[in-house]
């Protein structure tokens, strides 16, 4: 986080003095109206992720509920803005809480979705070197620079290193007591248990009886991602731009999000190296990256909020349904 925050600082001190007043004006006079479609959409991708989901749960024999695979789904986006890959644990957890399905076996079809979405977002990256092999070209090398000025952040090593040390120590004290105890047995029956689930986690994508209805899900997902950006390039005048530019900001942009945690800061720069390729000022290009990132972080916060809120009165009420 402490990256991010140095990211938003940098990017906003690269604009020049005699060119600042124009980033302060496109945010002025800014359309928020194009937030609402942007919303819909958005909301919409997650909600069909939370079917693709579904889907890859099927041929290990499990169908959860729609609402709570949709409020796992957001909790876990939610969370993520807070600490990164938190909301990975958070979806496992509440699928197997709420609906019984065992979280090593969540687990496989979390890294089968991710390896889905790799080769999507490869995808996206093709089709912005056809369309703008050159300018992907010259914003691929601002990339490099951005990466080599990323600053080493002393506080959040020591936090990782403390972090490590304490998962360390409970290994060793787990291991004594797996010696002291003679569960030897019993911790080799779990761990074998453990890898088989995720083995089947992640072979279930093999397995998929609906192949094509997975396909459209995945498509739909990222085309929303596509039509979201584009949208989101007319909120601010000057950074409108036809399709093909708003292919090369979704890719730039995705490397954003897994660059700093939830995108912040890194999401705007890299949205803004694109746009400069295609004859958009630099700070225009920073006030639509904020404003387009701004747009997504608050669509995970309401949605989220209000699943966080949603899951425990729902499952209440199915629970109190009699059979």
């Amino acid at each position: 986080m402490g990256l991010g925050v140095f990211l938003v600082w940098w990017s906003i001190h690269q604009i020049p003095n005699t060119e600042f007043d124009a980033f302060k004006q496109a945010l002025k006079t800014a359309n928020y109206w194009l937030i609402f479609p942007v919303f819909l959409m958005l909301s919409t991708s997650h909600l069909l992720r939370a079917l693709r989901w579904k889907l890859l749960m099927q041929p290990m024999g499990y169908s959860p509920s729609l609402p709570n695979t949709f409020f796992a789904v957001m909790i876990g986006y939610l969370a993520n803005l807070a600490v990164p890959r938190l909301g990975e644990v958070l979806k496992c957890t509440i699928l197997s809480k709420y609906e019984k399905v065992p979280a090593e076996k969540i687990v496989g079809t979390i890294v089968a979705e991710r390896a889905f979405d790799v080769i999507s977002l490869g995808i996206v990256f093709v089709l912005a070197f056809i369309f703008q092999f050159k300018e992907m070209i010259n914003a691929f090398a601002k990339l490099k620079q951005f990466l080599a000025l990323k600053p080493k952040d002393e506080s959040s090593n020591e936090i990782y290193l403390y972090i490590k040390l304490g998962l360390l120590i409970l290994v060793a004290f787990f291991l004594i007591w797996v010696i002291v105890t003679k569960k030897w047995k019993v911790f080799l029956i779990k761990t074998k248990e453990i890898f088989k689930g995720i083995f089947e986690g992640l072979s279930s994508a093999l397995k998929l009886k609906q192949k094509n209805t997975f396909l459209f899900y995945s498509a739909s997902i990222w085309i929303l991602y596509l039509a979201g950006t584009w949208i989101g390039l007319y909120a601010t005048k000057g950074t409108e731009a036809n399709f093909s530019v708003a292919i090369s900001c979704l890719a730039f942009a995705s490397i954003g999000m897994i660059v700093t945690p939830g995108g912040v800061g890194a999401y705007a720069i890299l949205l803004a190296y694109v746009l400069v390729e295609n004859n958009i000022a630099y700070p225009l290009g920073i006030a639509n990256g904020t404003l387009q990132w701004f747009a997504q972080c608050i669509i995970v916060l309401i949605v989220g909020f209000l699943c966080l809120i949603m899951l425990p009165i729902y499952n209440k009420k199915k629970v109190s349904i009699p059979n």
